[in-house]
């Protein structure tokens, strides 16, 4: 935590507006020295004290704060720049070594940190407990100010403090995943132990903060699982015995620990699954020791087939196919000539940038588009992330969603014919003079294989066209399976009110055509004007 001076001056400050320059505040508040003008940014009183009354600025009260640690808590550019033009100085120190700079980031104060660093303050600068202004933005969560310091001014975003921890780790204890994420993607060390040997990991793992953990291991390696404090403990440990009610967490840290790295199952279930109902139709149904095949049977039955084909075609297409994966920087442009890509986040294009931090990636590091997620398996980021399907063993996204919904559709044709085709061979099979008992003992006696077939080919009849239904709903909504169920941590899904309303929903003509037309939607287009101001 940053120093408790720092948390009693925002605590003070906390029921004003930090951008009521005048009016209200004013009004209530008497204004009767260069603190308080200073604090609540009455420029004109302040010029009066100074001006007239021959008040200095580079005083401290009895506190030993400064009027220009107060400008810059409360953001206020003017009277910084007012404050340091009349003496102030931008490195003085109170009590506990903190300087504007500290107060500054309590509360992401950006446009006085920028005064206050093109007038030479150190953005270094360290207090007694060895924070300095990065330590301070991640132990209040400051994540645009962090990035600000750190993109335009240089600010060391690794360095530890008196005990060893780094912005990673306040972030970590308090649970400030948008920091974690800017932190890792600007490749913030992981593994550094504080004093009492606990890493980012461990704290994150003590406080229960399962989003932070979650963040932590996809970016992070198996090596830092093992990492045991002074007191040996791993971060498992810690999670295990003394965190309640993370099961979600425990899930995940199982998953890191027993999955591989990179390892993606290429031995697709549904080729058995679709090889094996084929065969026994053939062999069972329509070759079966049952009465003639007539024209009409056999031209169905051989349907069923073609699209059975068909979808093992499609099955190939859809699990070889790049689902989307957002390509990364190639790095080989002139490192002089490129420009930080967090330095001028709002002139990027709604579909690659809209404020939100969660499109970081700390393990691709790149800006992903808004729509898409990271798969933690094969460490690769998809565009448009639709879902993992375990039956063709890759990931549903922008590049093969036509694919599998071919694939699905062929599943539920295949399915729904093959069905139809064996009732029909099974009811016109019946004993001259049967009883419902003898019918069926004749049936499963005579054609095992049939009865076995039907079983299996009604439920997958059942699951491919539920899964139909289900996707041609979200085809028709330009809306994924992931964002669905996780709708309601997307910021960009909700309408100024807070009400479910998605962005990209050009109406189903529209959204229909440009997904069999073109094989996939374009982002960049959105059909309402809010989604830049979406926060997660």
């Amino acid at each position: 935590m940053a120093s408790s001076e720092i948390e009693i001056v925002a605590d003070t400050q906390n029921n004003h507006n930090t951008n009521e320059t005048n009016g209200s505040a004013i009004n209530v508040v008497e204004i009767n020295d260069v603190f308080a003008a200073s604090a609540y940014g009455d420029l004109e009183k302040l010029r009066k004290f100074v001006g007239k009354d021959g008040c200095s600025v580079s005083t401290p009260d009895g506190n030993g704060y400064y009027p220009l640690q107060w400008a810059a808590l409360n953001n206020i550019p003017e009277v910084t720049q007012y404050i340091i033009q009349h003496g102030g100085d931008v490195n003085a120190v109170d009590n506990a070594q903190q300087t504007a700079l500290h107060w500054a980031a309590v509360r992401g104060a950006i446009a006085a940190a920028d005064v206050l660093l093109q007038n030479g303050a150190r953005v270094e600068a360290a207090d007694i407990n060895g924070y300095r202004a990065v330590h301070v933005a991640a132990q209040y969560g400051q994540t645009g100010f962090l990035n600000h310091i750190m993109a335009k001014y240089g600010a060391d975003f690794d360095t530890p403090d008196n005990e060893g921890r780094s912005p990673l780790h306040w972030a970590a204890y308090k649970g400030f995943v948008d920091t974690i994420r800017l932190l890792l993607f600007r490749d913030a060390y992981q593994g550094r132990q504080d004093k009492e040997g606990c890493t980012p990991l461990h704290w994150a793992a003590l406080r229960g903060n399962v989003e932070a953990c979650t963040i932590l291991l996809h970016a992070g390696t198996k090596q830092e699982l093992v990492v045991k404090d002074k007191a040996g403990l791993t971060p498992a440990q810690l999670a295990y015995d003394k965190v309640e009610g993370t099961e979600e967490w425990r899930q995940t840290l199982r998953r890191q620990i027993f999955l591989g790295e990179d390892r993606i199952c290429r031995i697709c279930p549904l080729v058995l699954i679709i090889i094996t109902q084929a065969i026994l139709f053939l062999n069972s149904v329509l070759l079966g020791v049952w009465q003639k095949v007539t024209a009409v049977v056999g031209l169905w039955g051989w349907t069923a087939i073609s699209f059975a084909v068909a979808a093992l075609l499609m099955l190939h297409r859809c699990g070889s196919k790049d689902p989307g994966y957002v390509k990364k920087s190639s790095g080989k442009s002139d490192p002089a000539d490129t420009e930080d890509p967090l330095l001028n986040i709002d002139l990027n294009s709604s579909s690659i940038w809209t404020g939100n931090w969660s499109q970081l990636c700390p393990t691709c590091k790149i800006i992903r588009p808004v729509r898409s997620k990271h798969c933690p398996t094969c460490k690769r980021c998809v565009e448009q992330f639709d879902h993992h399907c375990p039956w063709i063993s890759n990931y549903v996204g922008k590049r093969n969603k036509w694919d599998f919904f071919m694939l699905v559709c062929m599943g539920t044709m295949t399915a729904l014919i093959s069905t139809v085709v064996t009732v029909q061979r099974i009811w016109t099979d019946v004993p001259a003079s049967p009883t419902s008992g003898s019918w069926v003992h004749h049936v499963v006696a005579t054609h095992p294989g049939a009865v076995g077939f039907l079983v299996m080919d009604s439920i997958i009849l059942i699951c491919v066209l539920t899964l139909t239904i289900s996707q041609s709903s979200q085809v028709a909504r330009n809306i994924t399976t992931n964002e669905l169920a996780n709708r309601a941590r997307y910021g960009y899904l909700r309408n100024p009110d807070g009400k479910f309303r998605n962005p990209y929903n050009h109406g189903c003509r529209k959204n229909c055509s440009d997904f069999f037309i073109n094989g996939y939607t374009e982002d960049d287009e959105i059909a309402w004007p809010t989604l830049q101001q979406a926060t997660n």
